[in-house]
């Protein structure tokens, strides 16, 4: 039995990633994914303009007239969100926890896939695949992703993006358009394999969610840090510069490999930061797919 609270809170994040979908996102999502490919439709007489390429020439014979074969794109798409739920999703610095970022993300992705008649199924891991919910339709199966999202205990602690894209390579058969949320702090040579081969079989799509206090420390004297999936913890001396400066460098050469290894796979990311709005980013990337594909 779900608590009212949380009943409160799904029916908060239905109502504002729905109204953004309205407003913001379906037309951008529509125009940014092409569907698996042309359906035939029917064959009909050949009228002057015509592409003479699309005639029928065996029902042309037959008839004694010109007809041509006309199709339509087949629109309807699999979407499957494989999200990162690893107990480091719990860090957050301006008001909102990187999960809290991650299902309003998710939520946004998959109203935006039901409005467009596309399935959508999500993949929830940590070290491990946690759990794998089957693509499907509609309204209610969309509030079933946010309520698991919001209310999944995870087993595991760290983070294999390489095992969730290996499973995901197993259980999805069909071409599929994955978006793949999480903070990509798994070790880069790891799953970059991973993604390479599914980005074969797949369209993958990168959401990296990322905190402004994972890229600087603030001036604040002796603070005590804890890495939340080993529990590690460690006392770090804001004030000396040579160590914000020593932690701004680290952040840097991290970001720079792992753009670097997604510019190597051709993968185009979106890179969203807890207390930033995420709509900008996500309506830049429909943006640009839709010009890339009218040209």
């Amino acid at each position: 039995m779900l608590s009212t609270e949380l009943l409160k809170k799904i029916r908060r994040i239905e109502i504002r990633t729905s109204h953004l979908v309205t407003d913001m996102l379906a037309g951008r999502y529509h125009s940014a994914f092409k569907g698996r490919g042309m359906e035939f439709e029917e064959v009909r007489p050949y009228l002057p303009g015509d592409d003479v390429r699309a005639i029928d020439w065996n029902v042309s014979a037959r008839t004694g007239e010109p007809h041509i074969k006309k199709f339509r794109e087949e629109r309807e798409l699999t979407v499957i969100l494989a999200v990162d739920v690893s107990r480091s999703q719990g860090f957050g610095t301006r008001g909102q926890l990187k999960r809290e970022l991650v299902a309003e993300i998710a939520a946004t992705l998959a109203f935006a896939a039901i409005r467009n008649n596309d399935k959508v199924g999500v993949l929830l891991f940590t070290d491990r695949v946690e759990r794998f919910i089957p693509p499907r339709k509609g309204v209610r199966h969309v509030l079933r992703i946010i309520r698991e999202l919001l209310t999944v205990e995870p087993e595991g602690t760290g983070t294999d993006l390489s095992a969730a894209l290996d499973e995901l390579n197993r259980v999805c058969k069909r071409r599929s358009v994955v978006f793949a949320i999480s903070d990509y702090q798994d070790d880069e040579a790891h799953w970059t394999r991973a993604m390479k081969s599914a980005s074969l079989r797949h369209d993958v799509i990168p959401i990296v969610i990322g905190d402004e206090r994972e890229e600087a420390l603030p001036r604040v004297g002796i603070i005590e840090l804890e890495d939340r999936e080993t529990g590690r913890r460690v006392l770090v001396d804001t004030d000396r510069r040579s160590i914000r400066r020593r932690y701004e460098t680290h952040a840097r050469e991290r970001a720079e490999s792992r753009t670097g290894s997604f510019r190597r796979m051709r993968l185009e990311p979106i890179e969203v930061r807890t207390g930033d709005s995420f709509i900008e980013p996500l309506t830049s990337f429909f943006r640009d797919r839709e010009r890339r594909k009218a040209r």
